[in-house]
């Protein structure tokens, strides 16, 4: 049988949808209908407010090869995931640990997961996570004032309904699929999304624990597709490409001492840029960079990649050929006695995620070289 996503191909999932319009603001009202009230001070905090200059999509904001609807940040990531968690659990503790969870990306998102060798697991940045909540005095005081330890707050990954393994549903893995989808390939839409996310309720797994499941089989079986399909953008060649391609030339700026190690956990990703492109403009003509802009302006006007068997010409030609984590959900659906697996009572949602995980693109990706 054809896998369902062979005909899916990167021109495909950039046309499938038309440009509609996308309100922030009414987006996050429902996920949660107030705004509580305590997530102010938190909010104005610059280990949060950091996060605006970083883009949830990973650096394809910045390409010509993507055509993304709108800019959403990991600021607004992260306020979204606090909002699904208090609307599910109305636990104040949980809230912020959920706002507080994604404090040590650096700027291009996963891009720093790639330029470190982690693309299959993507959790490179992690463990820093901790350490600046901790080390973070303005926050402490909220914390404190609050009634709050850091031990409630570091680690989101204790709260099921926050985080949980792949394949669950957990409000981490809901927002950040509803504004991908919304903004990448227009796959998600106020209407749906409002539809989608009213059916959802709190029920036991298998595991014995708290996790979002599905009332309406119908809508549990779309959820699914419309996931695996934003998930399949993230496993074709064209998204690791220019992935890997950005993190190679951040890793050559840094070499060249173009940029430092710091400048990723300090500056904006506009920033990054502009020190890329002023280094070019004063030192372009009489010192070598090691090709980082003539990597960089492929990056920024690339249209197109090839897919092939074989890696092209490197003189020429900048290619990737590499396995990156893979991105679905088999979400639990309510049944008369129990909430139990999608792909247990469901033929198709087995078959979609059968086929997405058994999916593979050509073995290299690879992108002509710009030099004008």
């Amino acid at each position: 049988m054809d896998n369902y996503f062979t005909s899916f191909d990167w021109n495909k999932m950039m046309s499938l949808h038309k440009p509609s319009d996308y309100d922030i603001r009414e987006y996050h009202r429902l996920l949660s209908a107030e705004l509580p009230y305590f997530l102010d001070k938190y909010l104005e905090l610059p280990i949060l407010t950091r996060l605006k200059g970083i883009g949830l999509l990973c650096g394809t904001d910045w390409t010509s090869l993507y055509n993304n609807r709108f800019y959403y940040s990991r600021y607004q990531h992260s306020l979204g995931v606090a909002l699904i968690i208090w609307h599910f659990t109305h636990n104040k503790a949980q809230t912020i640990a959920g706002l507080l969870h994604d404090v040590s990306t650096p700027v291009f998102s996963h891009v720093a997961d790639f330029r470190l060798g982690d693309a299959l697991t993507q959790t490179a940045t992690e463990a820093l996570n901790a350490n600046l909540i901790e080390a973070d005095e303005k926050l402490l005081e909220c914390l404190k004032e609050d009634g709050l330890t850091v031990e409630q707050v570091n680690n989101y990954h204790l709260y099921p309904i926050a985080d949980n393994e792949i394949p669950q549903l957990s409000a981490d893995r809901l927002e950040y699929m509803f504004p991908s989808g919304m903004a990448l390939d227009g796959s998600w839409d106020l209407h749906s999304i409002k539809v989608c996310y009213n059916d959802l309720v709190i029920a036991q797994n298998e595991f014995d624990s708290t996790e979002m499941a599905f009332q309406t089989y119908e809508i549990a079986e779309e959820y699914c597709r419309r996931f695996c399909l934003t998930g399949h953008i993230l496993q074709l060649n064209e998204n690791k490409l220019t992935l890997q391609l950005l993190g190679h030339i951040l890793n050559l700026a840094l070499q060249k001492t173009i940029l430092q190690e710091k400048d990723f956990m300090k500056l904006s990703e506009r920033e990054i840029f502009e020190k890329i492109e002023a280094y070019h403009r004063e030192f372009g003509n009489v010192y070598d960079d090691g090709g980082v802009y003539r990597l960089y302006r492929t990056f920024r006007k690339m249209k197109k990649i090839e897919h092939t068997d074989e890696p092209l010409d490197p003189e020429k030609y900048f290619c990737v050929s590499l396995d990156v984590k893979q991105r679905y959900i088999n979400p639990l659906v309510l049944t008369d006695t129990k909430a139990v697996r999608l792909d247990t009572i469901s033929k198709q949602a087995k078959k979609y995620i059968d086929d997405f995980l058994a999916f593979k693109d050509t073995a290299y990706g690879c992108v002509e070289l710009i030099d004008d």
